[in-house]
């Protein structure tokens, strides 16, 4: 979420900053994001088997949308990476299971995380089940995941420990060469503490064959989030953006995004928030 560089409760930049990449999860680790070992185990009948253990960070396993799910290349606004009420952990000890049968693929992945917002060190396990669609259209991915925790988590008055519970619906579809959409719902528990309890995204991605640039694309995307048991009523982010690719490595993105927080007692906060980012992979 937010480290209150902006009046938003959601980050514009879902991007690790330096306060998430110093003291992780209270583990007194710095820089060191992900370092893990993956063996795959091939069968007969285009089965599948992929074990991965070390520091791992779930959303490389879970939600995996082909259009909303990478702040360096697609959406900036963490509304549109993932959805943020689905409280998918990151940089941490754990593992992840991959099965993929043709079609269909279960992915799991199990965490001990250091510390949350409490101050409490808690267990997250996530499942998602998936289906590839090929048709006329082109592909699309249908993901159904479930999310859920140890019982670490501080209840709305702070006397007892709640579970977090989730589900999320994860849809992306290809329609054509050129378009594609994507669709994201989630609904979230509301036992513990929860600032943001449901989520509905969508958004249109535009590949620039259109226009002779192949490799450049276009991204717009809405996203509606309701409250939950705190302050916040409901967030809205509208964001669209243009990825001008230079070579094969280098990128640069034009970002417009407006959001707006309606809070339960203290009125909105709303603006426009204008970007560019500029992104070398490698």
């Amino acid at each position: 979420m937010n480290d209150g560089t902006s009046p938003f409760y959601l980050a514009p930049w879902a991007a690790s900053l330096e306060h998430d990449v110093k003291d992780i999860n209270g583990r007194n680790r710095d820089y060191l994001l992900t370092a893990w070992y993956k063996h795959i185990f091939n069968f007969a009948g285009e089965q599948q088997l992929a074990l991965t253990v070390g520091i791992i960070d779930a959303t490389d396993y879970l939600d995996e949308n082909a259009y909303s799910n990478d702040e360096y290349t697609q959406f900036m606004n963490e509304a549109l990476v993932n959805g943020p009420q689905g409280f998918l952990p990151s940089y941490d000890i754990g593992g992840a299971l991959e099965w993929e049968y043709n079609r269909f693929a279960i992915k799991g992945a199990v965490m001990n995380v250091g510390e949350n917002d409490d101050g409490k060190n808690y267990n997250y396990y996530g499942v998602q089940f998936s289906y590839l669609l090929e048709s006329n259209l082109g592909e699309g991915n249908y993901r159904v995941i479930l999310n859920r925790t140890s019982e670490d988590f501080l209840n709305p008055e702070g006397t007892e420990a709640e579970r977090l519970n989730a589900l999320l619906l994860s849809f992306d579809q290809e329609m054509g060469d050129i378009f594609g959409a994507w669709l994201r719902f989630g609904w979230a528990g509301d036992d513990a503490a929860l600032h943001l309890k449901s989520l509905y995204s969508c958004g249109l991605n535009i590949i620039g064959s259109g226009w002779q640039r192949p490799d450049d694309n276009i991204g717009i995307g809405y996203a509606y989030l309701k409250g939950g048991n705190m302050g916040i009523d409901n967030s809205q982010v509208f964001e669209t953006y243009y990825r001008y690719a230079f070579k094969e490595y280098f990128a640069a993105t034009a970002d417009i995004q407006h959001m707006k927080d309606s809070m339960k007692e203290d009125g909105k906060t709303d603006g426009w928030i204008f970007g560019v980012r500029l992104t070398a992979e490698f």
